[in-house]
Parts: structure tokens; sequence; C-alpha cells
């Protein structure tokens, strides 16, 4: 198996893609800090603006800390023509400022425009999120729609800054299901957009981590890049039970630290050295503004992932 860059995320410190949701935000500086400190070697970008939006100083910001830039994950309403061409452009952006950090960085692999659903908006999926049924799906013409925009804004990014495009199924959103990753890419040009396959997100969304491993063989050709987020199975049964929505969920710890929930790591990791995997890891631990000891669960996660090999 090749030197995998093991990376963590804004999110991880509360620096999620919603918007404004009370608490307080570390700086970038204290997150990058923190992040090179417990011991990873590369970042995600976060939301527009968290970070600098000019390449040298990016560039700077990383460099200094000897971290190398995974990617960056960008929501954007794929259903809607009426909002999609806004999230478009964010997109674009996004995509050649961390093209552009990376060519200053040297980067070996390249990093990856992160795309995802408009997460968190619609209330009936925001409300039922890790229990989403069959008539919460889109309807077929916004499958379409929905597929349509996602090829082209790929195909976009691959065009103007030489990046490739990773879809990131999430809760909360309009693929989240094992199904609609299913129907996604059967939708999709698979040269186009690949999957970025979070475990966390994944179990949620299934509603356990028992398929994970047939998962990871289902859709393994276009598995281009691993989020590891681990999932507490008794929390995400109590989600079930109360009805919590997503933000709840999430605040009650559903994403808890590596090795404390139902994702086999271990065997994950085997089947990526099966597959002589040589991307990006990057750990995440969605937590909320303000929730948490970010830094010690970031340094227990370093330490859980060095204990199985990584």
């Amino acid at each position: 198996m090749n030197t995998i860059a093991i990376g963590n995320a804004p999110c991880s410190w509360g620096t999620l893609e919603f918007g404004e949701m009370g608490g307080t935000r570390l700086t970038p500086q204290r997150m990058l800090d923190e992040l090179s400190a417990t011991g990873y070697t590369s970042s995600e970008l976060g939301d527009w603006g968290f970070m600098p939006t000019d390449p040298a100083q990016l560039a700077d910001e990383y460099a200094t800390r000897n971290l190398t830039m995974t990617g960056a994950y960008v929501g954007v309403a794929l259903e809607n023509p009426a909002k999609v061409g806004q999230g478009e452009e964010v997109v674009i952006r996004t995509a050649k400022l961390i093209a552009a950090t990376a060519d200053r960085l040297g980067t070996k692999v390249r990093p990856f425009l992160v795309l995802a659903g408009d997460n968190g908006t619609d209330a009936i999926r925001t409300k039922n999120a890790g229990r989403v049924t069959a008539d919460m799906e889109l309807s077929p013409e916004q499958w379409k729609i929905f597929a349509a925009n996602s090829n082209r804004i790929a195909r976009r990014v691959r065009d103007e800054s030489g990046l490739r495009t990773v879809f990131h199924a999430h809760c909360a959103g309009f693929v989240e299901t094992p199904h609609e990753i299913a129907r996604l890419l059967e939708l999709t040009d698979p040269t186009l957009l690949g999957l970025v396959f979070d475990t966390g997100h994944y179990a949620f969304g299934a509603g356990s981590c028992a398929t994970i491993l047939s998962a990871l063989e289902q859709f393994a050709e276009r598995i281009w890049y691993m989020h590891y987020k681990d999932c507490h199975p008794g929390v995400m049964a109590q989600a079930r039970q109360q009805q919590w929505d997503y933000f709840e969920s999430v605040r009650q710890g559903v994403f808890c630290e590596l090795g404390k929930g139902c994702v086999d790591f271990p065997a994950v990791t085997a089947w990526l050295r099966q597959r002589n995997y040589s991307g990006f890891i990057t750990v995440e631990q969605d937590v909320l503004p303000g929730m948490g000891s970010p830094k010690e669960s970031a340094q227990r996660n370093r330490t859980y992932l060095q204990s199985i090999g990584l």
C-alpha cells in the first residue's frame, strides 16, 4: 500500500457548510495549528471565506505547517434550476483557488472538488436524516436535472481548473441512502464524477454500518477519495426513535470519535490496501460550532489510526 496522506478538515473544528449556526468558530490559523500539532499532514479548505481566498496567502498558511491541500466541499442546489447557477459559480472559483494553491505547494496528488447537494436546506430531508423513505426521494425529472447539473459542473471543473470532482453523499440532502448513491452514479458520467466515500454519512444514511464493505465493492470504480468518519450506533438508534432532525443528531454525537462507533476501520483499511489505494484519507468528525474539544478529539482520532497502521 502506497503512503497515504492522513488529513483532517475544518468540519472537525465546528466549521460546517451550513452558514451561521451560532457558537464561536476558531480562526483558520488556530485550526490549522491544531490539525498539524495532532499529526495530520493535509487539510480540506472548508467553506468559502473561512481560509484565505488568495492562493498565495492560502499556500503560505499550508506551507508553513507542511500541509497538503486535499480538496474543498461545495454544496449546490443541483435539483433546482433557479438556484444551481449561483452555486456553480462558487464551485468554479473554489476549484480554481485550490488548484492554484496546490500548484504553489507542489502537491503530487491533486486535490478534489467535493461536490454535494445543498444539504440541510430541505425541511423534509433535514427532519428525516437517517430514516429517509422512498416517498422523500427526487422525482424522475428531478433526478435528470440533478445528474445533468452534476455532470456539467464536473466538466467545467475539469476544463477550467484541471481538477477532478467527487460527489459527497450526505445526510440531510437528496443523495443520502445507498439507493440514492447508486442512482446518482448510474445517471452520471464515470469519467467526470467520482465518489468520496464518507463512512459515517454512509452508515447513518443506510441505518447501520453492516453494508459498508459491500458498498465499497459496489462503488469501487467510482471511489476516488475517502472520508473516515465514525457513526455511533446508540445515538443513531436514538435519533430514529426520537425523530431528531439532522442537526440534533450531530449535536448528540452521532458522528463520534474513530473507533467508538460501528464503522470497522481495520476492515475498510484492509479493503483499501487490497486495491492499492494511493489517494487521500481525510478524517472528519462533524461537530457544531463550539461543541466538544476538537483538538483533543483530533489527537485521539490520529492515535487510533496509528494503532491500525495508518
